[in-house]
């Protein structure tokens, strides 16, 4: 966790540095459907939540930005007739590959903050205290963005740490995400026009 976290906070000082540049602002909201893999054991079936948050699109050179976010997502999974519902804070900093043509690829680490963790049967709703305060993935994906700044972005986070607490199984989060983006001019071309 010490690793992930210097390595966020070198990308941070980079993006800041490079803000003055080349930035764009932009806002994102979309469907996931998550579930939980459980080793040696059943996995969770999937559910469906939303997401919702903010980015910056630092451009580094032509072909290459970072991309950091920050995102309310709804995931969990059902076991049976229990619905786990996590809350998290996500925190991913994507390296982006542009394409020249709208195109993107992207990868890189994400950082979860629990929001809130609860487990539903049937009308009954409680606190799961089991459920890990923060959880590490790495996410994978592709978007397409048009000259007006609007956008459709698909990802796949692969959850990384045991989101339970208990002993045991280990549990990972696996969320397929899709969604639109819409990202704003930078200041610099807002001022060129």
């Amino acid at each position: 966790m010490k690793t992930f976290l210097s390595i966020a906070l070198m990308v941070g000082l980079a993006v800041l540095a490079k803000a003055q540049t080349d930035t764009h602002f932009g806002i994102k909201a979309g469907l996931n459907i998550s579930s939980l893999d459980v080793k040696e054991g059943v996995d969770f079936a999937s559910k469906a939540g939303l997401y919702l948050g903010g980015l910056a699109h630092v451009h580094l050179s032509p072909h290459f930005a970072v991309q950091p976010e920050l995102v309310y997502s709804q995931q969990g999974g059902k076991d049976g007739s229990d619905k786990w519902n996590i809350n998290y804070i996500n925190v991913p900093v994507l390296l982006q590959y542009m394409a020249g043509n709208g195109f993107r690829l992207q990868t890189g680490p994400q950082l979860g903050i629990k929001a809130s963790a609860k487990i539903k049967t049937g009308d009954v709703e409680v606190e799961n205290n089991d459920v890990s305060t923060l959880d590490l993935s790495w996410a994978l994906g592709a978007s397409y963005i048009g000259a007006s700044g609007l956008g459709v972005d698909a990802r796949y986070n692969i959850g990384l740490s045991n989101v339970d607490d208990a002993s045991s199984p280990i549990v990972r989060n696996r969320v397929f995400q899709v969604g639109l983006f819409y990202q704003f001019a930078s200041a610099l071309e807002s001022h060129r026009k």
